[in-house]
This record gives structure tokens, C-alpha cells and sequence, in this order.
């Protein structure tokens, strides 16, 4: 299979430590770059019981990413979950050719990150939401 971006063995390590954390309370995330001059992903930051709406804040409006979530969601029933999904953060404002880059990595580095939840944020911050998430989560059912 041809690839335009490498996902190096570190990154791959700490996505597989991600997923597999034992989580009781709180959202987590990762959140992955592309390096566009040297064709890598690279782990820009972990993040330990944040919010959504902090991490929108923590996101670049200029720049496409990749964001591991483990989110914290409550159920109507009072059961809690922790289920791992995938937002695609690729605000329209990016640069045209670092989006295009971002999308040609996209499959790879979701079957390497084996996530089935993808959650797709294009108009940044005000779309990476609480409600937006609890909203697509328990649609999917």
C-alpha cells in the first residue's frame, strides 16, 4: 500500500498506550500532527481530564490535526462509557495544501489508530462541542 505520510514506531506505541489506559473519569486526548517537511506524523500533545471546549481551545484554527479521544459519556440510563473516537479537526480557514495532505493520511492513520468512531470538525472551535459529541455518539446507536 503507497502512502504520502510515515507514522513512525514511537507514535504507534504511544497510540496503542493511549487507547488501552484504563480511564474512570474525565475525557483524554491525544493530538497528532502532520510534520508537512519531513512527511511524519508527530504527537503534538497529551491532554488528562480536559474539556471539550478546552480542547477546542488548544486546537489551531490554521491547521489540520488529528485528535484521539477518550470521551467520558454519560448515558440517559446513569451508566458511564469511555469510548475511544476519532475527531478529524480540518478547519476550512487551513491551508489548501496542508488540508490535502491531511486527508491523504487520513485512512492510514485511522486503521493504525483502529478507531471506528470519527467525528469530522471543519468549523473549528464552535463545532467541538460537548453537545456536538454526546449528540453523534448516541445518534450512533
Amino acid at each position: 500500500m503507497s502512502h504520502t505520510v510515515d507514522i513512525p514506531q514511537e507514535l504507534k506505541n504511544a497510540l496503542r498506550k493511549f487507547r488501552f489506559a484504563r480511564r474512570n473519569a474525565g475525557s483524554a486526548a491525544m493530538v497528532v500532527k502532520i510534520n508537512k517537511p519531513k512527511l511524519i506524523m508527530e504527537e503534538v500533545e497529551q491532554f488528562d481530564d480536559i474539556s471539550i471546549e478546552d480542547l477546542a481551545e488548544e486546537l489551531p484554527e490554521n491547521a489540520p490535526r488529528y485528535v484521539m479521544l477518550s470521551y467520558e459519556l454519560n448515558h440517559d440510563d446513569g451508566r458511564k462509557s469511555f469510548p475511544l473516537v476519532m475527531i478529524n479537526w480540518a478547519p476550512i480557514s487551513c491551508e489548501m495544501s496542508l488540508l490535502t495532505l491531511h486527508a491523504s493520511a487520513f485512512l492510514e492513520f485511522q486503521a493504525t489508530a483502529d478507531v471506528s468512531k470519527i467525528i469530522e470538525v471543519r468549523d473549528g472551535a464552535e463545532g467541538l462541542t460537548k453537545e456536538a459529541i454526546d449528540a453523534k455518539l448516541k445518534g450512533e446507536r
